[in-house]
């Protein structure tokens, strides 16, 4: 080869190589992640299970898949612009996690595979309308949080159980199907119950509020995408009202409220990670069921049961996962 003839050649591979590898990167899939709360607010472990189901598929976040974020902070009215931008960007798999963000997605498209991963019943809420085999561009996994909402509730009766007034505070602006479970659960044990609203922060001091000014002897809080964006928050106002108070997530706990009884989440983010895989490898997300986690965790949290004056019985401290001291 002339010297000339050279020169042209590896100057042109030298071009090629990096529209090769832009090549290469352009054609990574992109899964949209889409989430009703913070990154910030106790999320990291849960992104951590979700990729970790994703690489148990063989796939990577940066590597062989993109993995684009979008958190709504506890504003759920901001989820159908962030779910319709995913649509835009033509992203392979949504991954829908908590239920407004899954609602969101599933009225965003009908041909973008969605997996959701939430603590709802997926038929009450009209985003399938079958388990076994879901249909259309959805499936999913649910937590087992909506089905253990009554073990809540005799949980903390258990801690409280002189209390004649237990309250529940919901979120009026999502659906709420463990309401009429707890109702049903409450005239069981013989409390009122009292249903509490709240749809934003700037509610949660009201709530208390009036959780303090009804005397009820404890509460419990329901499943909300605001609630788990801001259980810290949750956590200090009820040692701060002193009001004992349980939750579905292990993080309540953690940061300092008196209980929490729910589905795991990090297995159920796992879970999802997984499905999101495997539609990326080809898999329809119509044949695929809805998956229900298994596993459910029961933390207590001992410096916030003293601080509140309540005694937990031996029994319970033993059939705890998680005790935090």
């Amino acid at each position: 080869m002339r010297r000339r003839q050279f020169i042209r050649f590896v100057g042109g591979a030298v071009v090629a190589w990096p529209l090769a590898t832009h090549a290469q990167q352009s054609a990574m899939p992109v899964v949209g992640f889409i989430n009703a709360a913070s990154r910030t607010k106790g999320y990291e472990r849960n992104v951590a299970a979700f990729l970790k189901g994703l690489g148990e598929t063989g796939f990577v976040d940066g590597q062989n898949v993109t993995v684009e974020y979008r958190w709504a902070e506890g504003q759920n009215d901001r989820l159908p612009a962030m779910a319709a931008d995913l649509v835009r960007r033509q992203v392979a798999v949504i991954a829908a996690t908590t239920t407004p963000a899954a609602l969101a997605a599933r009225l965003a498209t009908t041909t973008i595979p969605i997996v959701f991963e939430g603590g709802m019943d997926p038929i009450r809420v009209g985003l399938v309308a079958r388990l076994e085999r879901p249909g259309g561009n959805i499936t999913g996994v649910t937590q087992l949080n909506v089905e253990v909402a009554q073990k809540r509730l005799q949980l903390l009766h258990e801690v409280v159980g002189n209390a004649s007034i237990i309250a529940l505070l919901i979120n009026p602006n999502e659906p709420n199907p463990e309401k009429t479970d707890m109702q049903e659960a409450a005239r069981d044990l013989g409390v009122e119950l009292r249903v509490l609203n709240a749809s934003t922060e700037r509610e949660f001091d009201t709530a208390f509020a009036n959780v303090v000014q009804m005397r009820a002897g404890g509460l419990v809080i329901g499943s909300s995408g605001i609630f788990v964006a801001h259980q810290a928050e949750l956590a200090a106002l009820a040692v701060r009202h002193a009001v004992p108070a349980v939750f579905e997530n292990r993080e309540f706990a953690a940061a300092g409220g008196l209980m929490s009884y729910g589905g795991s989440i990090t297995d159920a983010y796992r879970m999802t990670g997984v499905y999101v895989g495997r539609i990326l490898k080809g898999e329809k997300a119509s044949e695929l069921p809805v998956q229900q986690g298994t596993k459910v965790e029961f933390c207590i949290n001992m410096k916030a049961a003293r601080a509140l004056g309540v005694s937990v019985p031996n029994t319970l401290v033993g059939r705890a996962d998680e005790v935090f001291e």
